[in-house]
C-alpha cells in the first residue's frame, strides 16, 4: 500500500502540464495509477453515446487523471510539500512550508 500525501477534498496547485498554476478540488484519488482527479483541470472532450442517463448524448467535457507529482497541496494559500510526523500515537499530516499540522 502507497502512502498518499494527497486526499478527497483537498485544494491543491497544477505545478505542470497544460493547465499549470490552476487550482482546484481533489475529486478522487487512485493510489495504483498513482493519479488524482482536480476539478477544473486537465479538462478533455469525450464522446458519449445516447443512454438512460444522458438521452442526448454528444460532446462532454471531464477531467481527466492528473500524475501526482503534477500537483501540490494548498495550505493557507500557499503550495507546499506534505509530510508525517507522530502526534502522540497518531500520525498526522504536516506542511512543510509552514511546520503546522494539516489534518
Amino acid at each position: 500500500m502507497s502512502i498518499f500525501k494527497i486526499k478527497k477534498g483537498d485544494t491543491v496547485k497544477v505545478i505542470a502540464g497544460k493547465d499549470k498554476d490552476k487550482e482546484g478540488k481533489v475529486i478522487s484519488v487512485n493510489p495504483k495509477k498513482g493519479a488524482v482527479l482536480v476539478e477544473g483541470a486537465n479538462m478533455v472532450t469525450k464522446h458519449t453515446k445516447p443512454s438512460m442517463a444522458n438521452q442526448q448524448g454528444g460532446i462532454v467535457e471531464k477531467e481527466a487523471w492528473l500524475d501526482v507529482s503534477n500537483v501540490m497541496l494548498v495550505h493557507e494559500g500557499k503550495a507546499t510539500r506534505v509530510g508525517f510526523k507522530m502526534e502522540g500515537d497518531k500520525k498526522v499530516r504536516f506542511a512543510k512550508a509552514t511546520g503546522k499540522v494539516i489534518d
